[in-house]
Order: structure tokens, then C-alpha cells, then sequence
């Protein structure tokens, strides 16, 4: 039974297919295993008990009469604690979001819950999502699969966890300059950064509205394929028959290496010769738009997250970690006609990296260049938590500037992942790669 835990969601779909699988038993398994752990309450900011037993029923019941709903249909998952979910609270990592309970669920949780997918609880994650390190102390720091002393990666840490520790088969997250994708690589899991208004975001508590994605972390390309069906109510990516041959990869340059340190280093040059070994044609590409486009962060992302929340904020400064309250406070440097032109110029950006990578099936780079920090250090060191917390979202940020879908894939080194991205809304063929590459870079 506790092998379950363990298993991808398309594993335990199959499962419950078959009948050697009861979602009632399986979803008992993950909450008496969320119960037991000794992180539970740093991972999980509510359980909802109820909702996953009431789910899982009605999940056995229709795989009795042969009517399940998607091949997921009796999964349990986790949600990060910014998705709304009717009567329960949802406060996004936040002590200023104390007590909010939405009336109705997120459209993503609606249309999870509607092909079938058992509602476990909301994860905690980095305070409104403003961090790629994970680290909270307002409210959770969940752990590091890797490093008990580290931080998991955030914004969406506790989902990462969920699934790490086997407390979930997957865990739902929010991507706005990373917030998938470094968790994802720091705790050796699939990360699938959607592209803007691909996945709906009605009922998200949001950051920055026009990065803000909607993705799963879970363990393999398969099930970030059929998460991503789960989501939008669509149809699943075909993955058979994926291969490497005749593929062609384009290795960033510009940015992607600069301070990175040995071991992702390390772990990105060994998975790029075995895809090379394997057939795919590697070529090393300069792109001078990403490092432009990487000036203009501070204006595009920080204006935005602070002209959202400024209100709830300077109400209430006291109720937040002074390290996230700092970073929201820098967008008040810039007026309005900065910002706008910031957004011009990064339109005109993007046509020039469309232009520049259209023929290769995808961009390579490590997904971080740098492992989990050191939780206490960041908590006593400014220096430290600033340049790492840069650094942790410099390359993911790449994906979220040029408007681009983007999955990060274990490595066979801890904690390091190799980063793939796509053209916007080509989310289907990017898995395709991925589920190429996933089992040479994986071994």
C-alpha cells in the first residue's frame, strides 16, 4: 500500500483502472500519511478531510460502474495555498490574508475536481508568492527532500514537498518568475510552467496578473502532460513514440551561466552530452535580447506586485517578513510611463528571441544556477538572502519575461535541474521533447 505513495498519478490512475487500486484506500494512505509526518504542518497549511474522502467515494463509486471521468479520476492532489477553495481558507503564505475563506473554488480546482481528481488540501508557499526560495517564517518553511537544512525552492514550496515526501501524487502551483520550476529542481520533480493565459487564473490570488501562471509539480513528464488536460478540462498531449532523433536544442548563452555554480553546472553538462550521445543536435546560441529583457525585471515585476497589494500592505507592514516587504516596497521607484515603456520594450524583445530560436525544438538551460540555500543563514544574513534569491530566479525568469512555456527536469545529481523551453502556448509539443529527454538525463 505505501508503495502508493511513491507512484506517479498516471501509475495510480492506472490503478484504479484496473481495479487493483480503491481510491478510498488510496486517499486514506496519503492523509495517514500526511498525518504522520513530522513536517505535516509545514507543508500543509490545511487538510481538508472531508472534501478528500467525500471525492474519493464518489471516485470508487464511478470506477465500479465503469464511468470514471480521465484516467486521473480518484487521484489525490495538493493545491498551493493561493488557489481558492469554497470554505476554506486561502491566504497565500500571508498573515495580511489572515481568515480570508473564499465562497467558490479556483476554475482550475473546478474543472480538476470535475475529471475526477480528490482534493487533499492547500500547501503553504513563499508570503503572496514573492520569493523563489521558500522560505516563510511568517507563517511555514516546508523542507527540502534533499538537505534538511535547506530551503525547498519557492513560491511553491509546500506542493513541492507534498509530492516529494509522498504526501501527494501531485501538487498544483503557481509560476510567475520560477515559482514551479525552482522547487520542482531543488526537490527532483517535473515542473510545468505554462504560458500566460493558457491555464485560467480566475480565482488565483495573484502577484503580478500578467506573468502569473497556473502548473503542476509532479513526477513525471507523463503526469505534468495529463495535469495540464486536468486543468483546462482539454484533451491529453500524445506522448507515444517520443524520441530524440532529428531533434535539434539550442543551449542558452546570454545569462544562464553566469555565477552558476559547480554542481548545477556540472549536472547540465553531463545531461546535455547524453542527449547528444543520444542522436539531438546541441548548438550554442547568444541571444543579447535576454540580458535587455533581464534589465527590465525590476520594473515589470516588482511595479506590478507592489501597485496590486500596496493598500494591504502599508495597512498592515508589521504582519510581513521584512526580506518580502522589502522587495514589494522597491516597486514604488518607478512611475507609470517607466513601466509602460518597460512592457513596449519587452514586446519588441520577445519578437526577436521568437525569431532567433524558431527552429529548434527547444532552449536549453540549468532551471537554477545554484542548489537550496542554507534556511538559517538566509534568515540572518540580508546579503545572502538577496543575491541568492536573484539567482535562484534568473533563469527561470528568462521563460516568464519572453512569455514562453518552459518544464524543468531531474537530473541524476540532487537538486539540480535541466531547464527546456518552448514557444508560447506550444505546451503539447514541449512535452513531447521532454518526454524524449526525461529518461537519458534521468538515469
Amino acid at each position: 500500500m505505501f508503495d502508493w505513495l511513491e507512484m506517479s498519478a498516471a501509475d495510480l490512475g492506472r490503478g484504479i483502472g484496473d481495479g487493483s487500486i480503491d481510491p478510498v484506500a488510496l486517499t486514506q494512505a496519503f492523509l495517514g500519511a500526511i498525518d504522520s509526518h513530522d513536517a505535516r504542518d509545514r507543508i500543509y497549511s490545511v487538510v481538508t478531510y472531508d472534501r478528500a474522502l467525500a471525492e474519493a467515494e464518489a471516485a470508487a463509486e464511478r470506477a465500479r460502474a465503469g464511468q470514471r471521468l480521465s484516467l486521473l479520476d480518484g487521484v489525490p492532489i495538493s493545491w498551493k495555498d493561493l488557489f481558492d477553495s469554497a470554505g476554506v481558507a486561502t491566504e497565500a503564505g500571508s498573515r495580511l490574508l489572515k481568515g480570508r475563506v473564499p465562497e467558490q473554488d479556483a476554475q482550475v480546482l473546478i474543472n480538476a475536481t470535475a475529471m475526477g481528481l480528490v482534493c487533499l488540501g492547500k500547501t503553504h508557499m513563499s508570503e503572496l508568492a514573492f520569493s523563489g526560495l521558500g522560505l516563510n517564517p511568517m507563517t511555514a518553511t516546508p523542507p527540502c527532500i534533499n538537505d534538511p537544512r535547506a530551503v525547498p525552492g519557492g513560491s511553491s514550496s509546500g506542493a513541492a514537498a507534498s509530492v516529494a515526501f509522498g504526501l501527494a501524487a501531485v501538487g498544483v502551483g503557481s509560476d510567475t518568475g520560477g515559482s514551479v520550476r525552482i522547487p520542482s529542481a531543488w526537490n527532483d520533480l517535473v515542473g510545468l510552467k505554462t504560458t500566460e493565459g493558457r491555464v485560467s487564473a480566475d480565482g488565483v490570488v495573484p502577484l503580478c496578473e500578467r506573468f502569473d501562471t497556473v502548473g503542476p509539480l509532479c513526477r513525471t513528464v507523463e503526469d505534468a502532460a495529463m495535469m495540464l488536460a486536468m486543468l483546462e478540462g482539454g484533451q491529453v498531449a500524445d506522448l507515444r513514440g517520443a524520441s530524440l532523433q532529428g531533434k535539434r536544442f539550442a543551449v542558452l548563452q546570454t545569462a544562464a551561466f553566469d555565477d552558476v555554480r559547480e554542481a548545477p553546472l556540472a549536472a547540465f553538462q553531463d545531461a546535455v552530452a547524453r542527449l547528444g550521445d543520444m542522436g539531438a543536435e546541441i548548438e550554442e546560441i547568444d541571444a543579447p535580447e535576454v540580458a535587455n529583457a533581464l534589465q527590465l525585471s525590476a520594473p515589470l515585476f516588482t511595479a506590478e506586485a507592489y501597485g496590486l497589494w500596496r493598500d494591504v500592505i502599508e495597512a498592515s507592514p508589521d504582519l510581513m517578513f521584512d526580506q518580502v516587504l522589502e522587495r514589494f516596497r522597491a516597486g514604488a521607484g518607478f512611475d507609470g510611463p517607466t513601466y509602460v515603456a518597460a512592457w513596449k520594450s519587452l514586446e519588441a524583445l520577445r519578437l526577436e528571441w521568437d525569431q532567433r530560436v524558431a527552429s529548434y525544438d527547444a532552449v536549453l538551460l540549468p532551471t537554477a544556477p545554484i542548489l537550496p540555500p542554507d534556511a538559517d543563514r538566509l534568515m540572518n544574513d540580508h546579503e545572502y538572502y538577496v543575491v541568492e534569491n536573484l539567482l535562484a530566479l534568473r533563469n527561470t525568469r528568462i521563460g516568464n519575461l519572453m512569455g514562453l512555456c518552459g518544464v524543468s527536469l531531474p537530473t541524476n545529481a540532487p537538486s539540480c535541474g535541466l531547464m527546456m523551453l518552448g514557444a508560447p502556448m506550444e505546451e503539447e509539443r514541449l512535452l513531447r521533447v521532454a518526454a524524449a529527454v526525461e529518461p537519458v538525463i534521468r538515469t
